[in-house]
């Protein structure tokens, strides 16, 4: 007996999956599955071979569990962490996004580091506090 492999699939891979089985088993043309999945023709031949040859499997993202393209290197956010801490730790949200236009470049792309980093230093302050 062989032992099954669990896959998780999100929706949209699981509706892929459906439909380019639907390609293989000759039940649906390419093209209209090219049209239904918002995919060029082209890219569902590459679906449907990688379906042959992996599986299931083949399916799934293979961005799945790793870190974004966009993400602050650890110096930055580290950088904007500590300014955040010892510049605006009594600020509010609005006055932080005002403080963050007068920042570096490079810094200015973590405005939501910003509001992370405000956000957790309020918490802690009133969980000590209490």
């Amino acid at each position: 007996m062989a032992a099954t492999e669990r896959i998780t699939m999100t929706m949209r891979e699981l509706d892929r999956l459906k439909v380019i089985q639907d390609v293989i088993d000759g039940r649906l043309k390419p093209w209209r599955a090219a049209e239904r999945l918002g995919l060029t023709t082209r890219q569902i031949r590459r679906l449907v071979g990688r379906l042959r040859e992996h599986g299931p499997q083949g399916l799934v993202s293979r961005r799945r569990s790793k870190p974004g393209n966009n993400r602050l290197d650890r110096v930055t956010a580290d950088r904007a962490l500590s300014i955040v801490r010892e510049r605006y730790a009594d600020a509010c949200a609005n006055l932080i996004n005002y403080f963050v236009r007068s920042m570096p470049s490079d810094i200015k792309s973590a405005v939501a580091f910003f509001k992370m980093a405000f956000s957790r230093s309020r918490r802690s302050i009133r969980a000590s506090s209490s």
